[in-house]
C-alpha cells in the first residue's frame, strides 16, 4: 500500500509545491462549493495523521482530476484505476483506525496496564477485521463501501483476500513492534490485582527480576507476603492497597510498583 500513499502525495505535491497552483486549485474549490478548501499534507503539522489527509484526499478527488486534467503528470492515470482506488479507500479506513488507536495510546494519564489493554484489543479487532472481509462484510470500511457503490460494484465482487492479507501483516507487524507487551502483561495483571491463587509467583518473579533487575528470591518473598497481607487484601476492591503500601517491608516491589500506578507517558504505533 506505500505506492498508493507515495502516489497521493505526489498528486498533493503537484497542487501545492507552487503558489500560483495552490491558489488556484483553492479558488476553484470556492467556485465548486466544496467543504474543504485545500489540500492537506499529513507532514503540515505534527500529529495530523495520514489518515486525515487521505480522507480529504478521497473527497477532493473529482476536484483534483478535473483541476489536472490535460496535465503530464504521470500519477494521473492512477486517479481512474478503479483497483488503486479501492486500495486508497482501505487505506484510508485502516488507517483511520490506526489514528484512533495512536490518540488513544498517547492520551493523558495513561498508564502501563491501559497501553497493554488498548493494544490487546487494538489486535483482538484485527483478528475480527480479517472475519468480515473474507464474509465480503465491509460495516467497518465505509471508504471501500462507497468506493464499490461509485464504480457499480457489489461487494460481493470485492478481492477480499487482497485486503485481509494487508490485515494480516498489520497484525503480523503488532506482534513484533508490540513483543514486550506480552512480557509485560501478566506483571501488570500482577500488580492490578495481586491476590489471585492463579499468580504463578515463580515465573513472575523471574519475569520481573529480569525486566527491572531485581532479585528474584526476594521478589518471590515480598509477593508471598503481599498475597498473605490481611489489610491490603481488604482494600483491594477499592482499589487502595497501594496507599497502605510500606517500603521498608517490601522494598524491591516498591521499586518496580511504579511500573504500574503511574503514568507510562505517551506512546504511539
Amino acid at each position: 500500500m506505500k505506492e498508493v500513499m507515495d502516489v497521493s502525495l505526489k498528486v498533493a505535491c503537484s497542487i501545492r509545491a507552487r503558489p500560483l497552483q495552490r491558489r488556484l486549485f483553492r479558488a476553484y474549490l470556492e467556485d465548486a462549493d466544496c467543504v474543504h478548501t485545500d489540500l492537506l499534507l499529513h507532514t503540515d503539522v505534527r500529529w495530523l495523521s495520514r489518515g486525515n489527509f487521505l480522507e480529504r484526499f478521497r473527497v477532493l478527488l473529482p476536484e483534483i482530476k478535473a483541476f489536472l486534467h490535460g496535465t503530464k503528470l504521470a500519477e494521473y492515470a492512477r486517479l481512474d484505476d478503479e483497483e488503486w482506488l479501492l486500495d486508497l479507500a482501505f487505506l484510508t479506513d485502516i488507517t483511520h483506525m490506526l489514528n484512533e488507536l495512536n490518540l488513544e495510546l498517547q492520551g493523558k494519564d495513561r498508564t502501563v496496564v491501559d497501553m497493554i489493554s488498548s493494544v490487546n484489543a487494538f489486535k483482538r479487532r484485527l483478528h475480527l477485521l480479517c472475519s468480515k472481509l473474507q464474509r465480503k462484510d465491509l460495516a467497518n470500511f465505509q471508504n471501500i463501501a462507497s468506493e464499490l457503490e461509485k464504480q457499480g460494484k457489489d461487494s460481493a465482487l470485492l478481492d477480499s483476500a487482497r485486503y485481509t492479507e494487508q490485515v494480516n501483516n498489520i497484525t503480523s507487524d503488532f506482534e513484533k513492534r508490540f513483543r514486550d507487551f506480552a512480557l509485560l502483561e501478566p506483571i501488570a495483571t500482577f500488580m492490578c490485582y495481586p491476590f489471585s491463587e492463579d499468580h504463578d509467583i515463580d515465573s513472575l518473579a523471574q519475569n520481573i527480576g529480569a525486566v527491572f533487575h531485581l532479585n528474584p528470591s526476594a521478589l518471590e518473598d515480598e509477593m508471598l507476603s503481599l498475597q498473605a497481607d490481611i489489610q491490603l487484601k481488604a482494600r483491594a476492591h477499592a482499589g487502595q492497597f497501594w496507599n497502605l503500601f510500606r517500603v521498608e517491608k517490601y522494598p524491591n516491589l516498591f521499586r518496580y510498583q511504579p511500573a504500574h500506578p503511574h503514568r507510562a507517558g505517551s506512546g504511539s504505533v
